[in-house]
């Protein structure tokens, strides 16, 4: 199947850190701050928004590979925006530039890939895996 993307599809997605996404609670670390492992989320969710209305029904995205530095500490309470730009795309194989900002500051920074799937072929061989 060929898709229709074109570079340029950018997307943001913003939370409040909560208690629940601290490093402390997740276990990546020892401090009150937002995790990495959230931060990442956040641009992941971002990069899947940017493309997700461009695909046909049944098709998404799934990440492969997070490149991203974590520059900064962003309290309990702060909101975070993250932000994914469509920089490339190699047939199914879509790199995103990403950021984000807390409320004063630039706090991460890299690049994502994604890759275009079939939901319910992709789902099914995660059963079979599973031996359902």
């Amino acid at each position: 199947m060929e898709f229709k993307l074109d570079t340029g599809l950018s997307s943001e997605m913003t939370a409040e850190v909560k208690p629940e996404h601290t490093a402390k609670s997740l276990g990546s670390g020892g401090v009150d701050v937002l995790a990495t492992p959230m931060l990442v989320a956040l641009v992941e969710g971002a990069a899947r928004d940017a493309v997700q209305a461009s695909l046909p029904d049944g098709w998404t995205t799934v990440g492969t590979r997070v490149n991203i530095e974590h520059l900064a500490a962003t309290p309990v309470g702060m909101k975070v925006t993250a932000r994914a730009r469509l920089i490339e795309v190699d047939g199914r194989r879509l790199v995103f530039e990403v950021e984000a900002y807390d409320e004063k500051e630039k706090i991460g920074q890299g690049q994502h890939e994604r890759f275009i799937v079939s939901s319910e072929r992709f789902e099914s061989k995660a059963r079979a895996k599973a031996g359902l």
